[in-house]
C-alpha cells in the first residue's frame, strides 16, 4: 500500500471481543493504524505507549489510534490491560489484513513488519510510516502528516 492508495477495508475483534470495521471507524474521522509484530515485546511496547502518550494530540487533530497484530484478542488484552492502551488493538490472527497491507512476512518470527498507515475519512492513506527500529518515529511521524 502506497501513499494515495484507498485503504482496503476490513473487520476484525478488539481485545474486547468487539468487532470493528475499518470502513465504520473513519465515520469518526482519520484512523492512524499501526501494524506491530508481537504484543508484550519490548519494541511494540514502546512503540504503543508512545502512540498512547500522544494521544490527546491525535484526538486534537480527529485521529483515532487502532493497533493491529497477529495476536489473539485475549494476548491482545493482556497487552492492553498491562500498558494502559485505551485504544483498539486489533487481532489479525490469520495474517489476512497484514498481507492486504503489504506488512505480513513470508517467513520470519516477527509475523509482520512494523508499518503504520495514516488514513482519512474516505479511507485514502495520507502517508506510510515504516521504520523497524525507531519506535517513536510512527506516532511522530503520523502526527506530523495530519498536521500537514
Amino acid at each position: 500500500m502506497d501513499k494515495n492508495d484507498l485503504a482496503p477495508d476490513f473487520s476484525l475483534l478488539d481485545q474486547d471481543g468487539h468487532e470493528r470495521t475499518l470502513s465504520t471507524l473513519v465515520h469518526d474521522g482519520a484512523v492512524v493504524l499501526f501494524f506491530y509484530p508481537a504484543a508484550l515485546s519490548p519494541g511494540c511496547t514502546k512503540e504503543s505507549c508512545h502512540f498512547r502518550d500522544l494521544q490527546a494530540e491525535f484526538a486534537k487533530l480527529g485521529a483515532q489510534l487502532v493497533g493491529i497484530s497477529m495476536d489473539s484478542p485475549e494476548r491482545q488484552a493482556q497487552f492492553a490491560q498491562k500498558h494502559g492502551l485505551n485504544y483498539p488493538l486489533l487481532a489479525d490472527v490469520d495474517g489476512a489484513v497484514a498481507h492486504q497491507y503489504g506488512v505480513k512476512r513470508s517467513l520470519s518470527f516477527l509475523k509482520v513488519k512494523r508499518a503504520t498507515f495514516v488514513i482519512d475519512a474516505h479511507r485514502r492513506i495520507l502517508e506510510v510510516i515504516t521504520s523497524e527500529v525507531s519506535m517513536n518515529a510512527h506516532a511522530d511521524r503520523a502526527l506530523a502528516a495530519l498536521r500537514a
